[in-house]
């Protein structure tokens, strides 16, 4: 079910309406947003109308002329008592200008303008260094470059414990971000990719102590992932080798035993 029918342009004002008073409100997108109405209980003689976008199009309304009536009837929740109007699983498209009418002694107008922000991805860590000799591994340095795809109205920063080395925002629509960080050898400090909006964030922590490869005669930079990669790799070859061994061995005592079977 979608709540707009014809979504209004972003940043769309309702003018002309005299006494209103407003409020603005963000919820993240799958999240459930109910605007209130301020009223604890409908008396018999109100009428409890919502509207949506420059158009004024009726979502929802309560009246003193007909029982309530909801067009919108799976995600949008009207309450009886208050007039309060729920939107379930919310999604980018329902973002917008609403507007509630309430017909009692008086005419009361409340705008409320909903923004909806889509969910944050987790920030992926990109490896890259260049073997290096043992002997200059303290000129050492590990490049890792954190990535999100797809954000808009976003910030992603690297935190050095709690403070920010570097930073880059953007307000494009659908777009890839990408911030690099040079961690030298033997770096003990501990480090984090964070992407954030207005209302939540995500955060990857980078494991400084699975970060450097060390072998007899080089260094390297890899990440948990990759590690743990050659770490299988190494198991299957030694698995590997073991096994070939146990078929040698075999294949030349079968062959011995064929070889006595024959003289």
């Amino acid at each position: 079910m979608r709540i707009l029918d014809a979504a209004p342009p972003e940043g769309s004002e309702i003018t002309g309406v005299q006494g209103v008073c407003g409020e603005s409100i963000s919820v993240t997108e799958g999240d459930s947003v109910t605007l209130h109405t301020g009223v604890s209980e409908i008396q018999d003689n109100d009428d409890i109308v919502w509207k949506l976008g420059a158009d004024n199009s009726v979502i929802a309304e309560i009246s003193r002329d007909k029982q309530t009536d909801n067009i919108y009837k799976d995600r949008l929740k009207l309450d009886d008592q208050t007039g309060s109007l729920t939107i379930t699983n919310i999604t980018t498209e329902d973002a917008g200008v609403y507007k509630l009418e309430i017909n009692a002694v008086k005419l009361t107008t409340i705008i409320f303008r909903v923004s909806v922000y889509a969910r944050l991805p987790v920030p992926v860590l990109i490896f890259n260094s260049p073997q290096c000799p043992s002997s200059s591994s303290s000129q050492c340095n590990c490049s890792v470059l954190c990535s999100v795809v797809n954000v808009s109205a976003v910030s992603l920063s690297w935190y050095k414990g709690n403070s920010v080395l570097s930073s880059i925002s953007v307000s494009d629509l659908s777009i890839s971000l990408s911030l690099p960080l040079e961690v030298e050898y033997q770096d003990k400090n501990t480090y984090s990719c964070v992407i954030n909006n207005t209302i939540s964030n995500q955060t990857t922590h980078l494991d400084i102590n699975t970060l450097w490869q060390t072998s007899e005669d080089s260094v390297q930079c890899c990440g948990p992932t990759e590690a743990v990669t050659r770490l299988a790799l190494s198991a299957l070859v030694g698995v590997a080798t073991v096994a070939f061994l146990v078929y040698d061995i075999r294949s030349t005592g079968g062959d011995t035993q064929r070889i006595s079977e024959m003289l």
